[in-house]
């Protein structure tokens, strides 16, 4: 019932914005198994949550429009629990955007109980989100600052699978985006073309607006990974990398275009780090 009550939710937002700057699923796989859940009885749960964007903008005193982004992850109980939503702005402090989605979770928990609630989380980011960026720490700073002391950070690694990857401004990007975002991982050009990435939650999904914004015949998020950090310093960041940097990866390439990678090599690569049930996720096939 759940998962019906999901997809009902996500066809709607998705008729009432049709734009992809508007609305935007970014784990298409975790939409794909939830139909798949939601049509077969006998099916398995759902192994990841649907997650989407949504970017709102919103009219600020003195000012032009703030564009205003929520990104959002529906638990498999939901709407029997709350959605999982993180607003950002460019123009929010970090102490701003703590208090501001502290107040939705609030507002979320005393209207929307066991009720889908995506369009008034919406329409209350547009209302009110603007009047957190004027708003002077207050009296409340106090336990603000005991907010980002307790915060818990997010690790995260993607695994993206593109139909293929040959263009090289775009794999100049994947390089360049990765550096400038502390990502590390790895892309292997070709076809198919294979990118990881990880590092912090919100550099990760910078990472992803950006380059599933480019041209492609298809890409998507294969597979994602995300580890809770309590205090989530910079060492604990750096524990959880199983890749020092991110660089391109040619796996002896073959083909007329010399665009077919010898997946063999890339299965032992893969194991060499640790991530060898990857190649089952993207391939379909055991790796040897």
């Amino acid at each position: 019932e759940e998962a019906e009550i999901q997809i009902s939710e996500l066809d709607l937002l998705s008729s009432m914005f049709p734009y992809e700057e508007e609305f935007a699923v970014t784990d298409q796989l975790a939409l794909a198994e939830l139909k798949h859940y939601a049509e077969n009885e006998s099916a398995e749960v759902p192994s990841s949550k649907v997650r989407f964007i949504l970017n709102v903008k919103a009219e600020v005193p003195h000012a032009s429009v703030v564009e205003f982004s929520m990104a959002c992850a529906l638990p498999f109980k939901y709407p029997t629990v709350l959605p999982e939503i993180t607003v950002r702005s460019s123009l929010l402090s970090r102490s701003q955007q703590i208090r501001l989605n502290s107040d939705l979770k609030t507002y979320l928990m005393q209207n929307c109980s066991g009720e889908p609630c995506m369009l008034s989380a919406r329409q209350w980011v547009k209302d009110y989100a603007a009047a957190y960026i004027d708003k002077e720490l207050s009296s409340s700073s106090m336990t603000t600052a005991g907010a980002v002391q307790s915060e818990v950070t997010t690790f995260t690694r993607l695994w993206i699978y593109s139909h293929h990857i040959y263009n090289k401004q775009k794999r100049k990007n994947i390089i360049d985006w990765a550096k400038e975002l502390s990502l590390s991982g790895f892309c292997m050009p070709g076809k198919p073309g294979v990118v990881c990435v990880e590092g912090l939650q919100s550099s990760c999904e910078e990472f992803w607006s950006r380059v599933r914004t480019l041209t492609w015949k298809r890409i998507l998020i294969r597979h994602r990974e995300d580890v809770s950090l309590e205090g989530g310093g910079h060492a604990e960041i750096q524990n959880q990398r199983k890749f020092s940097t991110l660089e391109e990866k040619c796996f002896d390439a073959h083909g007329a275009r010399g665009n077919h990678m010898d997946l063999g090599q890339l299965y032992h690569f893969l194991e060499e780090k640790g991530c060898a049930d990857i190649f089952q996720m993207y391939f379909g096939v055991e790796g040897h």
